[in-house]
């Protein structure tokens, strides 16, 4: 039991004794000290280099080893790297988890209970990988955003050419594929007989030359043309834009295959061959496995590039989390716990922006339409209790999957849709057999050359 002293506030074990705090602004940082080392324990700075280096200065007067931040967006960030850099422990805090007395919102009293919280050892830090897979992760966190802004421009050209009635967009699946992107660049070059422009197409496009030539029959206004050759241009300039990303991951891949485990054996042929829609340039797969040693990609669901951003989101070591439990709990794809007097308020799963989570789910989507076990589980849970949970239940499996592949090494080798039937067959079968016995019953399989009864 903890010890009442003066008033109501119990009797706390210090555990970081030399903790410091700082609230984070976008134009001003809130610090708080321990009281015993200064007459004025709480100081408010600026946001310029200098002012965190003075921070820094004044941290290291006050004797502080260990620094506490809560913050929202990306201004925490300066301040992390430069306090990291001058030798302090520094740990980010969930601002959920650092929530101050009701009645007492202000600057000055945040930072001075989010110090004693952190000198009590009250607070966890958020997960910050290392520095060689936190630039990875903002390399690909940036060719996420360029695809993104791709898309729009994608979207533009399919306006322009709505427009101008040529209907492009029905007889080929992607306009950015080879067929369409050639008659798209002809268009801007100043072509207009749909004859010439139907001979662009590919040889593996499934409509035929006569059926684009209708198709390309339309109305060529100048100011779509104009719309279409900016949008062209601005799609092209991303495009150039990705490839720069994926040059600075490649070598950023290779700089980690020097550090990283050498692969046991040779890397097995890849199950799907085709290559995924804005996918990295280079070859993810061999070079993850030169990295991590395993196969990420024999996980059903989880494709080259899915597992890159999953390294890019986790890192390669997953030594932070004792056990898949904690790995699935962080990612908030576990039961929740709400508990009140002995009875389950909710065991819904706490929502979560992770973008480890949400990739993980995807995956689950993608799985659940195929025949494999983990798919075969995905349909079953989904025809009972929903898609929503099948996704976050299948979403969980392939981070267990994950998780023991990259920490123990595990190699999955999928058992199929049907063998996991047969398996959910026998479960069911021996709970109905151990129910029935405690009825006093026995269950007995009806003879395969019994006719059904005539009704």
């Amino acid at each position: 039991m903890l010890k009442r002293t003066t008033g109501d506030r119990p009797e706390l074990k210090l555990v970081n004794v030399g903790a410091a705090a700082i609230d984070i602004g976008s134009k001003m940082h809130m610090a708080a000290v321990d009281p015993a080392c200064t007459d004025v324990p709480v100081r408010s700075f600026g946001t310029f280099t200098q002012d965190l280096h003075e921070l820094a200065n004044w941290f290291r007067a006050c004797g502080v080893t260990s620094v506490a931040m809560e913050s929202t967006g990306v201004y925490w960030i300066p301040v992390y790297e430069i306090l990291e850099q001058r030798g302090f422990e520094v740990i980010l805090v969930n601002a959920r988890y650092a929530k101050n007395v009701p009645g007492r919102k202000t600057d000055v009293s945040d930072a001075a209970w989010l110090r004693q919280l952190h000198s009590y050892g009250l607070l966890r830090g958020s997960f910050r990988p290392d520095a060689e897979i936190a630039t990875l992760r903002a390399y690909l966190r940036q060719r996420e955003r360029l695809v993104e802004y791709a898309a729009a421009h994608i979207q533009h050209m399919q306006k322009a050419l709505m427009e101008m009635n040529l209907q492009l967009l029905h007889v080929v699946s992607d306009i950015t594929g080879a067929t369409g992107m050639r008659i798209i660049r002809a268009i801007v070059a100043g072509e207009r007989n749909p004859d010439v422009l139907a001979t662009y197409r590919d040889v593996r496009c499934h409509s035929s030359i006569a059926t684009i030539r209708a198709a390309l029959v339309g109305n060529d206004r100048h100011e779509h043309v104009f719309a279409l050759t900016q949008s062209l241009e601005l799609y092209d300039v991303y495009q150039a834009k990705m490839l720069d990303c994926d040059r600075k991951l490649e070598v950023l891949i290779a700089a980690l295959n020097n550090k990283g485990a050498k692969p046991v054996g040779k890397l097995s042929k890849p199950r799907i061959k085709t290559k995924q829609v804005n996918a990295p340039t280079f070859d993810v797969r061999t070079a993850l496995y030169g990295v991590l040693g395993v196969d990420l990609t024999e996980i059903h669901g989880l494709g080259p590039s899915l597992a890159l951003k999953l390294i890019g989101e986790c890192g390669t070591d997953l030594r932070a989390w004792p056990s898949d439990k904690h790995f699935t709990s962080w990612l908030c794809l576990a039961p929740g716990n709400k508990i009140s007097g002995g009875k389950v308020l909710s065991s819904r799963s706490r929502r979560s922006s992770s973008r480890a989570a949400a990739l993980l789910r995807l995956a689950a989507t993608t799985v659940g339409r195929s025949d494999t076990a983990l798919g075969a589980f995905y349909r079953r849970l989904a025809s009972r209790a929903g898609k929503s949970k099948a996704v976050t239940a299948t979403a969980r499996k392939i981070a267990v999957l994950f998780y023991n592949t990259l920490r123990h090494g595990m190699s999955y080798k999928d058992p199929g849709a049907a063998h996991y039937e047969q398996q959910y067959r026998s479960r069911v079968l021996a709970n109905l057999q151990r129910r029935a016995k405690s009825l006093g019953f026995v269950l007995q399989a009806i003879p395969e050359d019994a006719n059904p009864a005539v009704s």
